[in-house]
C-alpha cells in the first residue's frame, strides 16, 4: 500500500487517475444492471398479462367442451360437457381388521443374553417392539372311533346279553358320520355355497377323508330330515308375525322352470319352491295371518285381503329407468323427480314423532298428493309414465303403509337379501336335480336362514339340532 503522506506528486496524480477510471467502470457496469432489470420487470409484467389471459380463456372454456368431429359445413360445435360425478366420501370401516390385534395364544420372548460388542452378560430389559405372527395349525388327523359291543352269557338267565347301540348324541340314527362331520358339510354347502366336489375335495385334502357324492348328499337329507319339524317351528313364526317380506326368484327343477319363494322377517326366514301363483301364498300364510304382508308388484299378492305394502325401491327403480329411456322429456324427469320427493317425505313422516290419528291422517294426505301426481297420465296415449302412473292407482291403498307403523318397511328390501345366497348358489349349480333335491335345499336354507337371522353360529346350531336327535 502506498503511502499517501510521503508520495511525491505524480505518484498521487496516477493514483487519482487509476480511481477515477476504476469509479467510470464501476458505474458503467451499474448502468448496465440497471437496464437488464428493467428489462426483466417489463418481461415479467408482459408474461403475468398473458398467464392472466390465459386463465381467462381457461375460465371460458370450463363451460364448454372441444369438438371431437366435424360437423359439416356448420363447422365444429361446441356443446357443454358432462357435469363430474361428485366424489363419494370414503366409508370409514368401523373396524380395521388389517391393523386389529387378536388375543395371543402363546409368547416368545427375544432378548440377548450377552452384549454383541462387548460380551457382558445382560439382564432384564423392557420392551422395544413387539410384532404379531398368525398362523393356522396343521388341520386335526381324521377321528375314527370303532365301537365294539360284546355279547356276554349271563349263567343264570343261560342267555347272551348285549348293550343297546347308543352313542349319546354322537350320531344320528345308523349313520357313520358324527354329528359334527354333518354340521360341517351342511355348513360349508349352504352358508360356503360350496358344490359337492369342492366339499369333497377339502374333506380328502385336509382331513384325509374320502366320502363319495352320494354320502355328502345323504349328510344332507339326514340334516333336512331331522330339522324337518324346526321348519314347522318356522313356518308357525311366520304366521304369527306382525310384518312379514314376500318375493320370489327362478329355481329350475332338472331342467324345468319354477320359482323359490322366501317368507321372512327379522327373526326368521322360510323357503318353498312352487309355481308362481297367488295359491302359494294362501299355502304359506295360512288363514289366520293377519299382519302386514310387504311385497313387490306381482299380481301372485293382489288376492290377499289382509293390509299389504307394495315396495317403493321397485317403484322408483322403473321410474328411473323409464326416465333414462326418455333423457330428453323435461316432463318425465320432473315426474320421476316429483315422484322421489313424495317418497323422501313420506319416509320423514314415518321416522317422525306422531300419534296414530296424525299419521292417518299423513297417510291420506300422501295417498291424495299419489294419486293427483298420477291422474294426469291415466289412460293419456304416448306419455311415458302412463303405466307407472296406472300402477301407483291401482295399488294406491298399498303405498303408505309404513307411514302408520315405523315397523312397517317401505321396501321389500329384506326378502331380496333373504334370496341372495340362493341365487348365487342357483348360478353355482343351475337349481336341483329331483324334488327331494329341491326339499333339503329349501330345508336347509330356511334353517341356516333363520340361525343367521337370530344372530347364531351355524355350525354350533346345526350341531345342536343334530345332537339333540341323536339322544332321543
Amino acid at each position: 500500500m502506498m503511502d499517501l503522506y510521503g508520495a511525491r506528486r505524480d505518484e498521487l496524480v496516477a493514483l487519482v487517475l487509476a480511481q477515477r477510471e476504476q469509479l467510470a467502470a464501476q458505474a458503467a457496469q451499474l448502468a448496465r444492471a440497471q437496464a437488464l432489470l428493467v428489462a426483466a420487470e417489463a418481461t415479467a409484467g408482459q408474461l403475468a398479462q398473458r398467464v392472466g389471459e390465459l386463465a381467462q380463456r381457461v375460465r371460458e372454456l370450463e363451460g364448454h367442451q372441444l369438438p371431437t368431429k366435424p360437423s359439416g359445413l356448420a363447422g365444429n360445435k361446441l356443446t357443454p360437457p358432462r357435469p363430474p360425478a361428485p366424489k363419494r366420501a370414503r366409508r370409514r370401516r368401523a373396524v380395521n381388521r388389517a391393523r386389529m390385534r387378536l388375543v395371543p395364544t402363546a409368547r416368545e420372548v427375544h432378548a440377548l443374553a450377552q452384549c454383541p460388542d462387548c460380551g457382558h452378560p445382560l439382564h432384564g430389559g423392557s420392551v422395544k417392539w413387539t410384532r404379531e405372527v398368525i398362523a393356522v395349525p396343521p388341520p386335526p388327523p381324521l377321528s375314527v372311533t370303532e365301537h365294539v359291543y360284546l355279547a356276554r352269557y349271563c349263567p343264570q338267565c343261560r342267555r347272551e346279553r348285549a348293550p343297546a347301540a347308543a352313542l349319546a348324541g354322537g350320531v344320528v340314527g345308523q349313520s357313520r358320520l358324527g354329528v359334527g362331520l354333518v354340521s360341517l358339510i351342511a355348513t360349508l354347502r349352504e352358508v360356503g355355497r360350496w358344490p359337492l366336489r369342492t366339499i369333497q375335495w377339502y374333506l380328502a385334502t385336509f382331513h384325509g377323508l374320502d366320502l363319495s357324492v352320494g354320502a355328502l348328499v345323504g349328510a344332507l337329507t339326514q340334516v333336512a330330515t331331522v330339522g324337518a319339524a324346526t321348519v314347522d317351528g318356522i313356518l308357525g313364526q311366520i304366521r304369527r308375525s306382525a310384518v312379514v317380506n314376500a318375493d320370489e326368484t327362478g329355481w329350475r327343477e332338472n331342467g324345468v322352470n319354477g320359482y323359490v319363494w322366501s317368507f321372512s322377517t327379522p327373526e326368521a326366514q322360510y323357503f318353498v319352491r312352487a309355481k308362481r301363483t297367488k295359491a302359494v301364498v294362501d299355502e304359506v300364510l295360512g288363514d289366520r295371518f293377519d299382519g302386514v304382508l310387504v311385497s313387490d308388484f306381482s299380481a301372485a299378492y293382489d288376492h290377499d285381503p289382509g293390509v299389504q305394502q307394495r315396495c317403493w325401491a321397485h317403484l322408483l327403480r322403473d321410474a328411473d329407468e323409464l326416465a333414462a329411456r326418455h333423457p330428453t322429456d323435461r316432463g318425465l324427469a320432473a315426474w320421476v323427480a316429483g315422484l322421489r320427493d313424495l317418497y323422501r317425505r313420506a319416509c320423514a313422516t314415518a321416522r317422525g314423532p306422531g300419534d296414530s290419528t296424525l299419521r292417518r291422517q299423513a297417510k291420506r294426505a300422501y295417498e291424495a298428493e299419489a294419486r293427483a301426481h298420477a291422474q294426469p297420465h291415466l289412460g293419456q296415449a304416448g306419455a311415458p309414465q302412463r303405466v307407472l302412473s296406472q300402477r301407483i292407482s291401482d295399488y294406491l291403498a298399498a303405498l303408505f303403509e309404513f307411514v302408520l307403523d315405523p315397523a312397517i318397511p317401505a321396501t321389500n328390501n329384506a326378502a331380496e337379501r333373504s334370496l341372495r345366497h340362493l341365487v348365487t348358489c342357483r348360478k353355482i349349480s343351475g337349481g336341483t336335480r329331483s324334488p327331494d333335491g329341491s326339499d333339503t335345499r329349501m330345508t336347509l336354507a330356511t334353517l341356516f336362514g333363520t340361525w343367521r337371522a337370530e344372530g347364531r353360529n351355524p355350525y354350533d346350531a346345526c350341531r345342536q339340532l343334530l345332537a339333540t336327535a341323536a339322544t332321543l
